[in-house]
Formats: structure tokens, sequence, C-alpha cells
């Protein structure tokens, strides 16, 4: 006799299964990207990074905030996500005056191929796009609290005029109000906290000195952990050019491919620095990189960056052992320069 129960049991065993599989895959992480797209190529392999990581289910790319103050960041940065199928992802922009020059390959959003843009977008000038401030305010405003993780792999500009801003329309709270209640941690490209080839002494990292008040104020008040990847791990992850040649070649003309020509023609191997905080920024619990122990970051007036964990060694709870920075594992680095390659020439979803 059949037993017509059966299939009833095994539609609510796969539907259990189902459900039971939902509650152990992780959320994507809610990510702010801030970037001084246009100074270095290593912030576009970087945004091409998060999109990959985003079709795959790890992230989602809530805003792009720039500290770069050209007119063309903000439509260079729109035609890299149309070409990953993004193009809505909302752009902020700062007007800080700070590395106001076009850079080597910003123009590329103004290209064309006959009549047409050869990467196709809709926000043609920074002034077009929103105050950086004004969109991290809206976006944290309705994300989750505890939740965001922001990647900084430029100036501080942004995030330090976040912290300054007042209560307006958007929220009651003040802007260290905001980040304390919405923002898990920020990962920071900046500093550098190992001994530098060449170098005398401290090492004043481009990212820090370049809006160095900034720099200051974020690691004097910032209220939330902070992941430092310093300038020592990118620089000992060199993003091969032969990948570039052929890894990219799925279509006749590639933002990423470009834009590493046009800024440092093969056979240059480019660090990688700001792909390093994106990764950690996305897979925290991966193991890709060890972290000091819980300290304190400081940055002197001559942009140097000091590390004091003294005092957490008694007590990690203490308000000042907010920081910790990456280190690259004993024998690990070609396993995460593969990591870095497979993600960033990834072709889209789309």
């Amino acid at each position: 006799m059949m037993n017509r129960s059966l299939p009833f049991v095994m539609l609510v065993l796969c539907a259990s299964a189902v459900s039971a599989l939902a509650q152990t895959q992780p959320k994507p992480v809610p990510l702010i990207f801030d970037t001084d797209i246009g100074n270095d190529v290593d912030d576009v392999l970087a945004l091409g990074m998060i999109h990959s990581l985003q079709d795959l289910g790890e992230c989602q790319l809530l805003a792009v905030t720039i500290t770069k103050d050209h007119p063309l960041a903000a439509p260079f940065t729109d035609a890299v996500n149309t070409f990953y199928g993004r193009g809505d992802i909302p752009i902020g922009v700062c007007h800080s005056q700070v590395t106001p020059d076009v850079g080597k390959f910003l123009e590329m959003a103004v290209e064309k191929a006959g009549s047409a843009l050869r990467y196709p977008h809709d926000l043609t000038s920074n002034p077009q796009a929103p105050d950086a401030v004004t969109l991290l305010r809206e976006t944290l405003t309705t994300a989750e609290d505890k939740s965001v993780v922001i990647a900084q792999v430029g100036f501080s500009t942004n995030l330090a005029n976040l912290l300054s801003s007042e209560p307006d329309d958007i929220s009651p709270l003040t802007g260290r109000k905001l980040i304390e209640k919405k923002v898990k941690l920020i990962s920071v490209m900046g500093g550098a906290f190992a001994k530098v080839p060449g170098v005398k002494g401290g090492y004043g990292e481009y990212n820090i000195v370049k809006d160095l008040p900034a720099a200051q104020k974020l690691a004097e008040s910032w209220p939330t952990p902070i992941i430092w990847s310093g300038y020592e791990i990118g620089i000992n992850l060199r993003y091969p050019h032969q990948s570039i040649e052929k890894d990219y070649a799925y279509v006749d003309h590639h933002p990423l491919a470009e834009a590493y020509h046009l800024f440092c023609p093969p056979s240059h191997d480019r660090p990688t620095w700001d792909l390093t905080s994106v990764l950690y920024a996305v897979r925290p619990d991966a193991g890709d990189f060890e972290l000091s122990p819980p300290g304190h970051v400081s940055i002197s007036d001559i942009g140097r960056t000091s590390f004091d964990d003294a005092s957490c060694r008694e007590d990690p709870s203490d308000l000042n052992c907010r920081d910790r920075y990456l280190i690259i594992p004993a024998g690990k680095q070609a396993e995460i320069l593969k990591t870095l390659i497979q993600l960033s020439k990834r072709p889209p979803n789309k």
C-alpha cells in the first residue's frame, strides 16, 4: 500500500533543512567604502573586490564616500559600479581641496567609444553627488545597530567630519553618537607598524600625512574598534602584472585593467594596500591575517603612527585598547595574495 504521507514528510524535512541552512549562513556585511580613488590604482582593485564579494553574498555595499576632491572622482567610481551592475549605489564627495589633481586614470570616466561613453554611467560630475557626511549620516541612520563596517582606504577627511557632525533632519544624534550606535568597526589602510626598509625611524604613510589633522582626530576620538592595515602589509603583497594582462580579457575594455595600465604599466607589480583592508572588513574571521594585541594608535605631528599596548596587557577592556593592526602570518603570504587576485579578477555576475 502506498504511503501517502511520505511526500508531506519529505516536504517538511526539506523545508526544515533549508531553514537550518539559512540560519547558519552569515548575513552579508553592510559595508561603506571610503576611498581616495584616483590617487592610486589599489583603490580601484579594492572596489572590484567589493563587487565580487557582494556577488558571492558576503557583503552589501551601502555607499561609497570619496576623499579625493576632483570632479571626476565620483563619475569614475560610478562607472566602475555600473560595470559591475550596481550603478545605483550612492556616492558621496568631500569639499576639502585635498589632492585636487586629476590623477592618471580618472579621465576614463569621460572616454568615448564613438558617440557613447566607453564605460557607461549617469553621474557626470562631483557636484551632482551628495556631500559625503550627509550620505554617511543617511546610510548609518537606516542601518541596524552595531552592524556597519567601514573600509577607509584613503584619507580620514570624511570620517573626521562625520565625528564632528551635529544633529540634523537626518538624525537627532551627533556624529559620534551615531557612530557608536551603528558602526561595528572600521578597517583602515593607514600608518606603519613595522620597520619600513630604507626608512630610518618612523614612516609618514601617505593616507595619514595628506590630511594629518583628520587622521589625528580619527585616532584620538573614533569610538569603535579600528583594525589598521599598515604600509608594511600591502607592500609585501604585490599584485602580479601577469594577472592584469590575462585575467581581465573576458571583455574588450575592463576598468580595473585599464586603470592599472594607466597608473603603472606592466611589468610593475602594484602593492595591494587597500585590498587588504577590504578583505579584513568583509572576512574578519577567515584567518587570512593575524592581529596584534589590543592597544592604542596615536599619530604624531609629522604623521608617524605609534602603537602602545602597555596598559592593555593588564586590562584589555580599557577604552584605550580600541586598536589592532594586521600581521601577515608566517608562510601565508602566497595564500593571501591568491585570495586577493581571485576576488579582484572575478567577472561580475551580470
